[in-house]
């Protein structure tokens, strides 16, 4: 490939064409390599990476965003770019490291990569180096993410069972092999509540934790779309039923209004016909009440009392007187 070739996929035009045959020479090569170069890339490589996760992971706090940085600048990301960049077809290499592959080996790659970044540095300023860089790493970052990159599989499997509120993992060595200077250990990971016990094997009892962890998480994953479709179809009878309720309790408070209204109905019919009935003829207002006439020769409460008349004496007879004859 052609340092044109190489200049379209970078995006960028060098004014100065030595700098970037510096950046892709090799120590091997000759007295003017590209080592101070990639000290320089290496630093705008960290600071224009830490900008661009700054704006796209605003709820990420200093920690994360510090993880997920480390994991973006190490080599293997960097081996990785080169390769689609297909750096490789560019380097200028000594003889030597010509025949023993040098320009397939990862950490020549990504070095050349960051002097790469230095020499545009350079010859257009940061903010020339700082777009290159966003061009290149914006695939890397639509496949990022942020909660898990950096973590290894023992932390992600601890976390992926907390979350679901399942009993930690449990590891145990099941047998060692070879020389005690060169041993291969075999560790088991099991996680009783999900059924899951898998092997995993290493050069150290770390390194084979880490392996089973990594097979454990990849089953515990795969068991995932059942229990997802479990909830939800759990989730949708109890939505069903909410349903029910609330329209029988709906129907229930509409039968209840309907024989509140029949009654105000009722209630206005009975007080219309007692009005009728005090307005009939021969019944003045007022009279509906009569009071009991008072007997004779009393008194009634709140009245002045008034005797009867009295009735003619009838006159005695006096008896009649004998005269007798002088």
């Amino acid at each position: 490939m052609t340092l044109e070739a190489l200049q379209d996929r970078l995006g960028y035009r060098f004014g100065a064409a030595a700098l970037l045959r510096q950046a892709l020479t090799h120590r091997s090569h000759g007295a003017i390599h590209n080592e101070r170069l990639e000290f320089l890339g290496d630093s705008v490589l960290n600071c224009a990476v830490a900008s661009l996760l700054y704006e796209k992971f605003g709820k990420l706090d200093e920690g994360d965003l510090s993880r997920v940085r480390a994991n973006l600048v190490k080599q293997q990301t960097l081996f990785e770019v080169a390769q689609r960049l297909e750096l490789s077809a560019c380097l200028l290499l000594g003889e030597g490291e010509q025949k023993s592959g040098g320009f397939r080996r990862p950490s020549i790659l990504a070095d050349t990569l960051e002097a790469v970044f230095g020499a545009i540095l350079l010859d257009g300023g940061f903010d020339a180096a700082q777009q290159a860089i966003r061009r290149l790493y914006e695939p890397v970052l639509r496949n990022v993410d942020p909660n898990t990159l950096g973590k290894d599989a023992k932390t992600l499997l601890q976390e992926w069972l907390q979350s679901r509120k399942i009993p930690l993992p449990v590891y145990a060595v099941v047998a060692t092999h070879g020389a005690a200077h060169n041993q291969l250990f075999e560790v088991e990971c099991s996680v009783p509540k999900l059924s899951i016990q898998v092997l995993g094997s290493g050069g150290s009892r770390r390194s084979a934790e880490q392996a089973a962890a990594k097979l454990a998480l990849e089953q515990a994953q795969a068991l995932m779309p059942a229990t997802v479709r479990k909830t939800k179809r759990a989730a949708k009878a109890a939505g069903d039923v909410a349903q029910a309720v609330a329209e029988a309790a709906a129907g229930d408070a509409r039968a209840l209004e309907a024989k509140a209204a029949e009654a105000n109905v009722l209630d206005a019919k009975a007080a219309d016909a007692k009005a009728a009935d005090a307005k009939a003829p021969g019944t003045a207002p007022g009279d509906a009440k009569v009071a009991p006439l008072p007997a004779r020769g009393r008194a009634v409460a709140g009245d002045k009392a008034e005797s009867a008349p009295a009735e003619p004496a009838v006159p005695v007879a006096e008896p009649r007187r004998r005269v007798h004859a002088a």
